[in-house]
């Protein structure tokens, strides 16, 4: 929560910024699965593998659920905001 947040900010003022990807993102299980579907899609398609992998590892399901273990996979995860109403006082 804020604490994580805050710890987070004084790392980046004594630190710089972080490296790509050192700032791991929790994802749901649908979010992964989105991921991990479209990203399968993609390598299905001909898109290149962003891994080096086996010549016997040829499904994409698999070669994508690498790529994503290996936090490579290049897709974001936008999210809506929770809103909490309060109750007027």
């Amino acid at each position: 929560g804020g604490a994580v947040n805050f710890y987070r900010f004084l790392v980046y003022l004594t630190t710089g910024p972080p490296a790509w990807g050192e700032w791991h993102v929790q994802y749901t299980r649908f979010e992964k699965a989105r991921i991990i579907g479209a990203r399968a899609l993609q390598i299905a398609m001909g898109a290149p593998i962003l891994i080096s992998v086996p010549k016997a590892m040829i499904d994409p399901v698999e070669i994508a659920m690498k790529e994503f273990e290996k936090d490579v996979i290049p897709l974001t995860v936008k999210r809506k905001r929770k809103v909490i109403k309060k109750p007027m006082v």
